[in-house]
């Protein structure tokens, strides 16, 4: 099946970066929709960023300017550089990939996530 990897969180300072890394493999044919959500404890898992297959971007406004989604240009990897981190991006991530596999529609498939923690 398909299955996403997301690697690139850990433990940073106020100010400081982290790029966000998710590898989509499998039996992928179409990838229409690469995302990336966050969920704090007690909080909502909310979208943060996502890039569509023809790259068209969209953020979640406390991160315009600090956050840039991208992916690779003939896998199925997509990236998130934060930049300027504050305490409040402090969460677990998770990675998100709407895609087309055995089936005419899409389906959305999810990464394990992983965690994000700016100290103050």
């Amino acid at each position: 099946q398909v299955q996403l990897v997301e690697s690139g969180g850990g433990l940073v300072q106020a100010g400081g970066s982290l790029r966000l890394s998710c590898a989509a493999s499998g039996p992928i044919f179409t990838i229409n929709v690469m995302s990336w959500y966050r969920q704090a404890p007690g909080k909502q898992r909310d979208l943060v960023a996502s890039i569509t297959s023809n790259d068209n971007t969209d953020y979640e406004d406390s991160v315009k300017g600090r956050f840039t989604i991208s992916r690779d240009s003939a896998g199925n990897t997509v990236y998130l550089q934060m930049n300027n981190l504050k305490p409040e991006d402090t969460a677990v991530y998770y990675c998100k990939v709407t895609a087309v596999s055995r089936t005419i529609w899409a389906k959305d498939y999810w990464g394990q996530g992983t965690q994000v923690t700016v100290s103050s």
